[in-house]
């Protein structure tokens, strides 16, 4: 019998993955057995092979099937071995233009509006070299990804090369029923990732008005054409008495899953709104709050509060995001953070950076990894001052951080956000301190929450009661 690779998998190998594949629609590569890649490198419609348990197994789960001897798998799904690290995803900010000025861009280093943006040839160069990486799923951002003037070419350039687009963040300005139905055309239906930030308060935050109307047209718009929606809700002193009423509203409207994030201490939200910043004891006492009223409610929206806690309504139940590891699942060889490991970050200039939302800081502060223009991507993701970052690991942290290895809870937290402990280390991209994860411990939150929310389970479970000394 002949088979061959289906065509929705992809066979690959990088410098640090030996074997594994791709699912179409799929970010993240799946692991084999030597075994198993060994009988789908045979799988090349040229080849005759018994069918085995193996070959039984691999066809059941429809990773390969019969096929006419000549048969081959498609360029996609064929074997390709890269000799750069592994990085599944981008993260990309085709833009630094926008038609708002939000007072919290964490894009930029002050108040100046951002002009830098690829030409659509330079970005058309980049998905080769990101197709050529063994790059898999992209998220487009900006500034305001819709503005750039070949929005719709770019997304038909990344799905013509294998790729897809599995998030778009945008204020929804442009959306309109003619690029949906665009999108669904070439076969894109990225989440939609839509900023809004609390009944009456948006306009203002997005210095725009009329924003907050058309950013809810855009909500329904989207949902009514099946995509799916997740609003990101910026929290501070001046909105956070509305969060509920928000919640109500966008739950209402189908939306999948809130995000409330606190809005930090950026550079243009330092500048422009100071005070209103929430304290992280603020923080957490009315995100709690806004827990308990919320599942109250009997809302079946998803929420995710930043840094702090997801409540998964269908379920019953929460996790604690300070957690990382559940207990005796620690190991010093995790990545310092799991999400940026798994995603190459660029910003509209080239430059590559641990996670967007560190763009402006860096920038501000002097801090650069490397930029795809004059580096290219593939050596970028094979070693240099960027890899050391991306690819430091949860025991560096405790290694280098006295307050870290010296704590009772590093091993449920794992040092926190690399984000956050840079923003308020100073220059530390690896092993700062973040300060956020060390008052929910310190200052009795775990327990809290518990408490708070015990009608559901507790999915973040750990071995010790996080009091205070």
């Amino acid at each position: 019998m002949y088979f061959r690779l289906t065509d929705s998998v992809a066979l690959r190998s990088w410098k640090d993955v030996e074997y594994a594949y791709y699912l179409k629609g799929v970010p993240y590569a799946q692991p084999l057995t030597r075994r198993e890649a060994e009988t789908l490198l045979r799988c090349d419609g040229e080849q005759e092979i018994e069918a085995d348990d193996t070959v039984l197994e691999l066809a059941c789960r429809n990773l390969i099937a019969v096929c006419e001897k000549g048969e081959h798998p498609s360029e996609w799904s064929s074997y390709q071995k890269y000799d750069n690290r592994y990085f599944p995803k981008m993260n990309l900010m085709i833009t630094g233009k926008c038609n708002y000025n939000c007072l919290h861009c964490f894009n930029a280093a002050d108040n100046a509006p951002l002009m830098t943006e690829w030409t659509f040839e330079d970005l058309c160069g980049l998905f080769d070299q990101a197709r050529d990486c063994g790059i898999h799923a992209l998220t487009i951002t900006g500034g305001e990804p819709m503005v750039h003037k070949r929005f719709m070419d770019i997304l038909r350039q990344i799905h013509k090369r294998g790729m897809f687009v599995e998030e778009l963040n945008t204020n929804g300005y442009y959306i309109t029923q003619e690029i949906l139905d665009e999108m669904r055309q070439i076969g894109c239906r990225p989440l939609m990732k839509i900023s809004f930030d609390g009944l009456g308060f948006h306009d203002w935050m997005r210095n725009r008005k009329g924003a907050e109307q058309r950013t809810l047209e855009a909500m329904k718009l989207c949902i009514q054409n099946g995509f799916d929606v997740k609003s990101q809700t910026q929290v501070h002193r001046k909105n956070v008495q509305v969060m509920l009423p928000t919640a109500r509203l966008l739950s209402d409207m189908g939306v999948k899953e809130t995000r409330i994030i606190r809005t930090t201490e950026v550079p243009r939200w330092f500048e422009n709104a100071p005070d209103a910043c929430l304290g992280m004891e603020e923080y957490y006492e009315n995100m709690l709050a806004f827990a308990r009223e919320y599942i109250q409610s009997g809302m079946k929206m998803e929420i995710d509060v930043w840094q702090f806690l997801r409540l998964h309504p269908d379920k019953k139940c929460f996790s604690l995001s300070p957690v990382a590891c559940a207990e005796g699942e620690y190991r010093d060889t995790f990545p310092g953070c799991r999400g940026n490991r798994g995603m190459v970050a660029i910003t509209s200039s080239g430059a590559v950076v641990p996670c967007i939302q560190m763009s402006g800081t860096m920038q501000q502060r002097g801090l650069f990894l490397g930029n795809v223009h004059t580096d290219g991507l593939k050596p970028l993701l094979a070693s240099g001052k960027y890899i050391d970052c991306i690819c430091s690991t949860v025991g560096d942290v405790r290694r280098d951080n006295p307050k870290c290895r010296r704590c009772k809870w590093f091993e449920y937290c794992t040092g926190g956000c690399r984000a956050l402990g840079f923003l308020y280390s100073g220059t530390n991209l690896v092993s700062g301190s973040d300060l956020t994860k060390c008052a929910f411990f310190e200052n009795g939150w775990y327990e809290k929450v518990s408490k708070t929310l015990s009608a559901w389970r507790n999915l973040s479970p750990v071995g010790i009661i996080p009091q205070r000394d």
